[in-house]
């Protein structure tokens, strides 16, 4: 029922289905071939634009680039799917000397059996115990090596590991969790689970950095003015409990180990990491600042700032801003 409620996946539908009705006047109808095909594939790209998330919609729109014999535009698909796959290198490599009108169905079908986007799907074939089937120890290890800049890929590798936090391992969750939030710190959705789990955990401090940090990516949150007020009432007439929002050292290390782990996910063999004992002082780190930027190290330019904010340097607020538009 949740799935017919939701109201993106139903544009999708929608979309979809007006494309494979175009699809079915255009064979019917020789003369106007070109204008119903040209139809259909409008609406495959809104049906992907509305739900990423649905196979059919991909193929549905490569069935279309190989019916238009559009071998360039078949390509841009393929590359669209693997990135939203985290442009995993095996794919990628995949699409080096293809004939994508003759293999590009088949290319697509692989990715999908490997990575399913669905992720109950995936989280069955991880646990399942068939023989070439990626088990969670091969998951984590590949994603240390995946790009999840990428909006899609981080929304839909979240609701994965989703799948593993509701398992029991909390643990892990957390550690894929801020992996994927280095790679894309405007992740609200993705803020707001981790403090959720934090404060499960009674790990208050942690708890309040995320719903913090929520709170600042959607001025309209009140997340963290909420969790306050659920913790205020739960220490009254508690003497035991004495807690008060984490100082600014704490947020600091917290905010420091996010911009190395975002320093480890951009740098490439041979280029420079960041050293967050050598930025925190003035001019340098404006300057480093403004190179991160400048190289559109956006990931680590937001830490980075708001790492300065959280100590006072108000400046820093503009630099944030101008990582926070990168990203997006």
């Amino acid at each position: 029922m949740d799935l017919l409620q939701h109201p993106r996946r139903n544009l999708g539908n929608r979309y979809r289905s007006q494309a494979r009705k175009f699809l079915r006047l255009a064979d019917k109808d020789s003369t106007r071939f070109t204008d119903n095909v040209s139809w259909a594939e409008q609406n495959a790209r809104q049906a992907i634009l509305y739900d990423f998330t649905n196979e059919d919609n991909w193929r549905c729109l490569v069935e279309i680039k190989i019916i238009l014999q559009d071998e360039k535009g078949l390509n841009a698909v393929l590359e669209d799917v693997f990135c939203i796959l985290g442009r995993d290198p095996e794919h990628i490599e995949q699409l080096k000397q293809v004939d994508f009108l003759q293999f590009g169905n088949e290319l697509l079908e692989a990715a999908f059996a490997r990575d399913p986007l669905n992720p109950d799907v995936w989280w069955e074939q991880v646990n399942s115990t068939a023989d070439g089937i990626e088990s969670l120890d091969d998951f984590v290890l590949r994603c240390q090596r995946l790009d999840f800049r990428d909006q899609r890929a981080n929304i839909l590798f979240g609701r994965r590991i989703e799948r593993i936090r509701d398992s029991g391992q909390t643990s892990l969750f957390i550690d894929l969790a801020r992996n994927l939030l280095a790679h894309r710190p405007q992740n609200h959705e993705l803020w707001l689970e981790l403090g959720r789990l934090y404060e499960r955990l009674e790990r208050f401090d942690e708890a309040w950095i995320c719903y913090d940090h929520v709170q600042s990516l959607r001025a309209h949150s009140t997340v963290r003015d909420d969790y306050m007020s659920r913790l205020s009432k739960k220490m009254d007439g508690n003497p035991t409990m004495n807690w008060t929002r984490p100082e600014i050292s704490k947020r600091q290390e917290f905010l420091d180990q996010m911009l190395l782990l975002s320093s480890r996910v951009s740098s490439m063999p041979g280029e420079e990491t960041i050293n967050s004992d050598n930025v925190v002082e003035g001019n340098e780190s404006k300057q480093r600042l403004i190179t991160l930027l400048e190289e559109e190290d956006f990931s680590s330019a937001f830490f980075l700032a708001r790492s300065l904010v959280a100590q006072g340097e108000d400046w820093a607020a503009d630099y944030m801003q101008q990582a926070r538009q990168g990203l997006d």
